[in-house]
């Protein structure tokens, strides 16, 4: 894509002399929510101005608050990494990081993690070891140890209220069946999976009881991990509590999903054992299932989405197709299991 398409602002913020420290080039990524600059030894994150229902981005006012949440949010697992707001302003005429005219964008500046040692970096290299599970376990069970629990919390653990994420996935794919990624059957049968899990009430109550919602990360997997000097875990869900309110099964089923979409069933399994260990939650395994098949399909459906949006450029929207379609399929293979 051309740099005429991108907003004013993301085009004026690609030239090295827009920061105040040194930067030899700028590097965009682009997510289906977020425009991420990668300038010098910091990284720049911006929303789109989007709205999915799930999550509104539609006004400056709201994308301002949304990156508030974000310092606030992921500073509990990881404070090094997120070092404050940046506003861009308009500064008669010139467009300028945190300037004295009139703001017309705010973002997330953040310490720069070392590439290669992205975790899923270390995954593509074959080199994730039984060590990093255990480091990621030591973070992961004290977090939520300490992470926020109350009464409206646990209500986002009732089968009714599960109910709202997991089905709102199937509206929200349904005009993306035959094509390519999702087949008629595939939907059909990840569904009814879904839908008979959530009929059992009991199960849902049952790990209310036992305390395990939690405010969570909402986003756990291996492309929000960093395995440098210690574990970097980053970029939770701060746009919408319902998707972070969860079970502490959902959070780690994601991650164990992940693993297992790397071909790392082994590590997947050794990351829930010692995780169930360490916490004490064999309960946990009860729902690994019904929560793998979830993120999966989650997983999917942002595929599908990236691929729709028309600011990416055809070698992306085939990438996120492909990927989609996996993860469709590994969402099939844990809803087969869940009713074998």
């Amino acid at each position: 894509m051309s740099e005429d398409h991108y907003p004013e602002y993301i085009a004026a913020l690609l030239k090295a002399e827009k920061y105040p420290h040194p930067v030899d080039t700028v590097d965009l990524v682009q997510t289906h929510i977020s425009f991420v600059l990668l300038a010098g030894d910091f990284v720049y994150k911006f929303k789109k101005p989007v709205n999915f229902g799930f999550l509104d981005f539609s006004t400056l006012e709201k994308r301002g608050y949304c990156c508030e949440q974000e310092l606030v949010l992921n500073r509990r697992l990881s404070p090094e990494i997120y070092l404050g707001l940046v506003t861009v302003t308009d500064d008669d005429g010139v467009i300028t990081l945190d300037g004295q005219g009139p703001v017309i964008e705010y973002g997330v500046k953040m310490r720069r993690m070392p590439e290669e040692r992205m975790m899923v970096r270390v995954i593509d290299r074959g080199e994730l070891q039984p060590d990093h599970i255990q480091a990621l376990v030591d973070v992961l069970v004290p977090f939520y140890e300490k992470a926020e629990t109350s009464p409206a919390i646990d209500k986002f653990g009732t089968a009714e209220a599960v109910a709202v994420n997991v089905l709102e996935n199937f509206d929200q794919t349904r005009d993306f069946i035959g094509g390519g990624a999702l087949s008629r059957e595939q939907f059909d049968l990840i569904s009814a999976y879904a839908r008979s899990v959530l009929a059992q009430t009991d199960i849902f109550q049952a790990r209310i009881e036992a305390g395990r919602i939690r405010d969570c990360h909402g986003d756990l997997y291996s492309a929000n991990i960093c395995l440098a000097d210690k574990v970097y875990i980053y970029d939770c869900i701060e746009f919408n509590e319902r998707f972070r309110y969860c079970d502490v099964a959902s959070d780690v089923a994601f991650l164990a999903m992940d693993l297992d979409f790397h071909g790392l069933q082994e590590m997947s399994a050794l990351f829930i054992d010692r995780f169930c260990a360490r916490s004490g939650d064999e309960g946990l395994r009860q729902m690994l299932n019904f929560y793998t098949c979830y993120r999966a399909y989650v997983r999917g459906k942002i595929g599908l989405f990236t691929a729709a949006d028309p600011a990416v450029d055809a070698q992306v929207k085939e990438r996120c197709l492909a990927a989609a379609a996996r993860y469709f399929s590994l969402a099939c293979q844990y809803a087969e299991q869940g009713e074998g």
